[in-house]
Formats: structure tokens, C-alpha cells, sequence
């Protein structure tokens, strides 16, 4: 079975449909980072539970919704050149 993809359709492959791979892996990365963190320093079982899922959630539903239809990879890259250039000004004419 072949399918005809438009021209102007950008097509990429996502992991379950909703991720695509480089973000899963970014925040795959992030949880396992979390999850070290929590277990150095924190003793209960609940008590870890709770603060990964506080820790990670938002992450997660970041990546997957996104912000404008950008992913979560695209706007850090934005986040850490803004960081490196705050002094780049808008100039807009009146």
C-alpha cells in the first residue's frame, strides 16, 4: 500500500503519535535525571512518587502540547539564544 504525501506536507514520525523521537528522548533523559535525584536523596517510596510525578508532569505535557505549535526541543534552542543574546532589541517604526 503507498501513500501520496502533498508536497507541502511536513512529515515526521512520532513516537505513539503524539511525541516525536528527539523530544521522547529529551525527556526521557529528564525523567531518568529526576529519578536519580529523587532516589539520592529522598527515603519514601510515596514521598518519591509524588515529587516525580510533581517534577515531571509538567515537563511532559509540555513536550506534547507544545507552545504555538513549536516543539519543546525548538523553543530551549530559542530559550538559550535568547539567554546568550539579551541584548538583540526589536526595533519597530511608528
Amino acid at each position: 500500500m503507498t501513500f501520496i504525501f502533498p508536497k507541502n506536507y511536513n512529515f515526521k514520525p512520532k513516537f505513539l503519535g503524539i511525541i516525536d523521537y528527539s523530544t521522547a528522548i529529551l525527556d526521557s533523559a529528564i525523567g531518568l535525571f529526576i529519578y536519580f535525584i529523587i532516589n539520592i536523596f529522598i527515603y519514601s517510596i510515596i514521598l518519591k512518587i509524588s515529587i516525580f510525578i510533581s517534577l515531571f508532569l509538567p515537563v511532559i505535557l509540555l513536550s506534547i502540547i507544545g507552545i504555538k505549535n513549536e516543539s519543546f526541543i525548538s523553543v530551549f534552542c530559542y530559550m538559550i539564544k535568547f539567554i546568550k543574546n539579551q541584548n538583540v532589541y526589536l526595533y519597530n517604526k511608528k
